[in-house]
């Protein structure tokens, strides 16, 4: 080959190229792509390509040409905020899922004029078309270069390890050397630079549509012991019909807010007094925890678990013994001091049914052995994150584990996926994918188990999944300490995902444990062990479902399923008889005999998201019926009572999603 050029693979395609040539020239046609991938990296279009490189463009609707997009639209406003507030220190500003944020040091909160403010000065750089120029750099000179920014230099000192002592670090700093950006004006002098590993957009004029969304209060590297900073969050898209779409979703989201409708509809509250992320059910919050409480402890039963129970507390042996503390210590609760012993509030159940399969000699015959229990557990999850029913410090699990021989294991795994999948299907969740977390080999001292062990529980755990038939998503790095994993991620009726069930496989405990069980050959042999919560906990699944159906719960979940609704006062006798006949078909039923005008009372009704109404006036009493009024607002009027009644056992007994 001729010294001028090289062999590069392009899309699977090899080509002989000119030396020199940079991998914008090879997508020059192609106005989606923002970045390539090179050797299975993400690098910026201006990188010159070296014979044997292996490229795949980035399109800007891509996951990876988003996150792109988001980062260097971060930038921007980074840039724009220093222009209009110089006395901003910059913290860290990574992509998030759907946007992204910036963290500043400022004297004040931004308020809503000031993010008016930046975003108009972001729209005047775009239109600039300033140049992202990335150049490497010493640590010594970008600590020269960035000295007036302390959470810069902080992050330098860090380096490698920034990614673990701050979330999103790792877009600034990793291991390796440092590189920054340069925000060039068209005339080449320099508009701006961030310390950034990249990569970004060829210039800012690829932004096609972003929006500030709001500003909050956030701990620098998220810890409540370090100064803090403010947050602004933005989102950008690649069209301005995907930015109109996000920003209706928004909007729905908004009104399906279950912190919200928690309160509109007397579910449940979080009072001060408790502490943050601690909930209390209402009586109509405890009807829908209730019955989720018991369908699905049935429902384990018919599975083949053995339901068991557990305490709130233990002595610190006990997740010494499990691994928890060396490895889980921070999301565990200070411990409390007890006639000389320490004592947890258990963040897991796992230990405790542990030593209840201990308890006694285990043979083969009685595996799998499957253990479950609605076991209350507390993590000490950072103020930042609490966030209303779905991340709280104070849960209940729907938790199970299940002690099989390793030839047992895919067996079990699959049992467990297609129950959790069953689960969701009953409460009209029917959109899923999975994710495969998997251990981060670059991070030994974070997993304990070898190699081996590690990649048979992993080929278990990747086939079952795959048999499944749904979606796989790869997690890399995402398992826990003892053993990979699978979850659900669930649609909700606006398409957001959620993190549901998961399935562990996990070979360390038994080890730790000295579990045992006897073969049929007389040898004592170590169990298998997999965890399982379906729900994930009762908390976040009924803050899903408070979202997934706009606090419209179908009849069968809704706390009050029916109400009666008199057109005079002279009426209410003949609907608590008509409620009486309810309540002996198992109906939760309540009648409005309130002082409000009859139309006002159905109002309510409708407000309160009721699945049914039966109202009765003169005609209704004498011909032993009622009007039948759906949550629609559709009404048939001389419906008898007992039809009434019978539709509407119907309804809740064939669970109808209506």
């Amino acid at each position: 080959m001729p010294e001028n050029q090289i062999s590069v693979v392009v899309a699977g395609e090899q080509l002989t190229i000119e030396a020199g040539t940079k991998a914008w020239q090879l997508f020059s046609e192609t106005p989606d792509v923002i970045a390539a991938r090179i050797g299975g990296e993400l690098r910026d279009l201006a990188r010159e390509l070296t014979d044997g490189d292996e490229v795949e463009p980035v399109a800007i609707d891509s996951p990876d040409g988003r996150d792109i997009l988001r980062h260097s639209t971060a930038h921007v406003m980074a840039q724009a905020v220093q222009e209009l507030f110089p006395e901003a220190k910059l913290g860290i500003g990574p992509p998030i899922t759907d946007g992204f944020y910036y963290d500043f040091d400022v004297p004040e909160p931004f308020t809503p004029e000031d993010l008016a403010a930046i975003e108009t000065r972001m729209r005047k750089i775009v239109k600039e078309g300033q140049k992202f120029d990335r150049r490497e750099i010493s640590d010594d000179d970008a600590r020269a270069e960035l000295s007036d920014e302390p959470y810069k230099l902080e992050l330098i000192g860090l380096k490698s390890s920034a990614g673990d002592a701050a979330e999103g670090a790792s877009v600034e700093v990793g291991a390796g050397g440092l590189s920054i950006y340069d925000n060039l004006k068209r005339d080449g002098s320099l508009a701006w630079k961030d310390l950034c590993r990249g990569p970004h957009l060829p210039t800012t004029k690829r932004i096609p549509a972003f929006k500030l969304m709001r500003s909050a209060a956030a701990y620098w590297r998220g810890d409540e012991k370090n100064k803090q900073l403010q947050r602004i969050y933005g989102t950008a898209w690649e069209t301005k019909e995907a930015l109109d779409d996000y920003l209706h979703r928004i909007e729905e989201a908004q009104r399906r807010d279950h912190r919200r409708l928690g309160q509109e509809l007397d579910l449940y509250s979080f009072p001060d007094e408790l502490g943050s992320g601690l909930a209390v059910f209402h009586p109509r919050g405890g009807v829908i925890k209730r019955e989720m409480e018991d369908y699905v402890r049935r429902r384990h039963i018919e599975e083949g678990f053995e339901y068991v129970g557990t305490p709130h507390i233990s002595k610190e042996g006990l997740f010494h013994l499990s691994g928890h503390l060396p490895y889980y210590a921070d999301g565990m609760f200070p411990p409390m001091e007890l006639e000389s012993s320490k004592y947890y509030l258990k963040a897991m159940n796992c230990p405790m049914h542990n030593l209840i399969f201990r308890s006694r000699q285990r043979s083969y015959r009685e595996l799998p052995l499957r253990l479950f229990e609605f076991g209350s557990v507390y993590r000490y999850e950072k103020s930042g994150v609490v966030h209303g029913l779905t991340r709280v410090r104070g849960m209940t699990q729907d938790d199970s584990h299940s002690y099989v021989t390793p030839e047992q294991a895919p067996a079990e795994i699959k049992h467990l996926l297609n129950f959790s999948l069953s689960l969701f299907r009953d409460f009209g969740i029917d959109d899923f994918y999975l994710e495969l977390s998997t251990r981060d080999d670059s991070k030994p001292d974070k997993f304990v188990g070898s190699d081996e062990e590690w990649a048979t529980a992993t080929k278990v755990l990747s086939d079952v999944a795959e048999d499944s038939g749904l979606e796989l998503v790869p997690d890399p790095g995402g398992a826990a300490y003892y053993g990979p994993k699978i979850s659900v991620q669930a649609r909700d009726a606006i398409g957001r995902t959620w993190q549901m069930s998961t399935i562990q496989y996990d070979f360390n405990q038994p080890k730790g444990f000295q579990l045992e069980y006897v073969a049929a050959d007389g040898s004592r042999q170590q169990p298998v062990m997999i965890h399982s919560a379906k729900f994930g906990t009762i908390e976040r699944f009924m803050g899903l479902l408070v979202e997934h159906y706009a606090g419209a719960f179908p009849p069968w979940l809704a706390p009050v399923q029916v109400v009666g609704i008199p057109v005079a006062e002279r009426h209410v006798d003949y609907l608590y008889e008509v409620a009486r006949r309810l309540k002996a078909r198992g109906i939760r039923v309540e009648v409005d005999e309130s002082d409000e005008r009859m139309q006002k009372k159905i109002r309510t009704a409708q407000t309160q998201k009721l699945p049914f109404m039966v109202i009765a006036g003169d005609q209704d009493v004498e011909a032993d019926a009622v009007s039948f009024r759906y949550r629609s607002g559709e009404q048939e009027n001389g419906v008898p009572i007992e039809d009434a009644v019978q539709r509407i056992v119907e309804a809740v007994e064939s669970r109808v999603q209506v």
